[in-house]
């Protein structure tokens, strides 16, 4: 590569633009330390804002406009300038850009125009707070916001940015005539295996989040396995009651769906051994399958194991009145519960990796890369035997039969 993105481009955002389709997108390449905005301690390199269009119906050819969009604000404190987004509202365009000063926080710069092309400057459309910790890297110590989203959801706003080894979300309110958003509640989005996140909309107005997958084990084994990361199935996005936000993995991976197996609520007089037998049935074969059990609060748990023992876990159990401690594969984080009386398990699993999603608003992925001896069973003790309220699974199909598994 070469110009803009001699040292590579960061994320961006594609829009429809009169009929053509747009890419507001990072280009980066080297620059002198006083001129840089990214520095990892050895390399200095330079963030600007590119554009490129395509007529193309396919897609597969792009006009990259020659000279950036947008240059970094001359501030000596910058940490970054990176991942625009964007939303249209009356004849103008809104852009937001991920930033940050360092010693102070993570940001949002919010820019406008009429045309993509030219663009003001207003204000940090929102700001967070530094940990108080010194990195090299600013995104760990919350001096640098990255991947942010911005987007109304079932009457609130909701911010996405990724800072401090986390991927947060915000509700809360977009004020209007100052254009600053004041944020309510605050959650994870995902507490595991989860970054680089985007949404989009899908032809029925849905709210459909994406997300990357990163590794987590040692480089020297992804080099050597040739790949590295995937793309996370889709979900729902929508506003809970309390105005924290919810989740559920799109409609759409029903299509997937093969081989099921069904058992439904039950009362305490019907046998357990029926529940066995039933459960003895549920076998995982080649890495893909989908899991839906609903157990009764307090504490629950349920385990997938093959012949050698537990290959994934989790444990939810309550720590006061308000939190709980969910356990994935002995990681624990605390979640906030609202008068919860059942806990609601959706799972699916390809390959290694498995994304779970608990009571609609708690995700956890998670990387295995140790190969199960033999299918996949549903293992649950007896205490939680006791508590379970109805469960489904399916065999999936793997989207491609070449899939890279190792």
């Amino acid at each position: 590569m070469s110009g803009l993105t001699a040292c590579g481009c960061f994320t961006g955002s594609a829009v429809n633009h009169r009929g053509t389709a747009t890419v507001i997108y990072t280009g980066v390449k080297a620059a002198t330390s006083d001129r840089a905005t990214l520095r990892d301690g050895a390399h200095n390199f330079r963030e600007v804002q590119c554009l490129a269009t395509s007529s193309d119906p396919e897609l597969r050819t792009w006009r990259k406009r020659e000279r950036p969009i947008l240059q970094p604000p001359e501030d000596p404190l910058l940490t970054g300038f990176r991942d625009p987004f964007l939303w249209q509202d009356g004849p103008h365009w809104y852009l937001g850009v991920g930033s940050g000063q360092r010693s102070q926080g993570g940001r949002v710069l919010l820019y406008r125009s009429l045309n993509l092309r030219d663009w003001e400057y207003l204000h940090p459309l929102a700001s967070g707070d530094w940990t108080g910790r010194d990195s090299v890297n600013p995104v760990d110590s919350g001096e640098m916001w990255e991947c942010p989203d911005f987007f109304p959801l079932g009457g609130k706003h909701v911010l996405l940015y990724a800072t401090a080894g986390q991927v947060v979300w915000e509700t809360g309110e977009l004020d209007p005539k100052e254009l600053v958003f004041h944020p309510q509640k605050r959650g994870v989005l995902d507490h595991g295996a989860y970054y680089a996140q985007k949404t989009q909309l899908d032809a029925k107005g849905n709210r459909i989040l994406w997300g990357w997958i990163p590794e987590t084990r040692p480089e020297a084994e992804f080099s050597a396995a040739g790949w590295a990361g995937c793309m996370a199935l889709p979900r729902v996005l929508s506003l809970g009651a309390d105005g924290s936000l919810a989740m559920l993995f799109a409609p759409e991976i029903r299509s997937l769906r093969a081989k099921s197996c069904f058992i439904p609520p039950f009362e305490s007089h019907v046998p357990s051994a029926l529940v066995i037998r039933a459960l003895q049935d549920v076998r995982i074969q080649n890495l893909s399958g989908e899991f839906r059990l609903n157990t009764k609060y307090p504490r629950s748990s349920v385990t997938l194991q093959d012949r050698s023992g537990p290959w994934w876990s989790a444990t939810l159990e309550p720590k006061d009145t308000s939190t709980a401690k969910l356990s994935v594969n002995g990681k624990t984080v605390d979640v906030p519960i609202v008068h919860q009386q059942e806990f609601s398990v959706h799972l699916l699993l390809d390959a290694s990796v498995v994304e779970l999603i608990c009571n609609g608003k708690h995700a956890f992925t998670t990387r295995i890369y140790r190969k199960p001896d033999g299918p996949l069973r549903i293992s649950l003790s007896d205490s939680d035997l006791a508590q379970l309220d109805g469960l489904e699974a399916w065999q999936l199909r793997p989207i491609s039969p070449d899939r890279l598994t190792s």
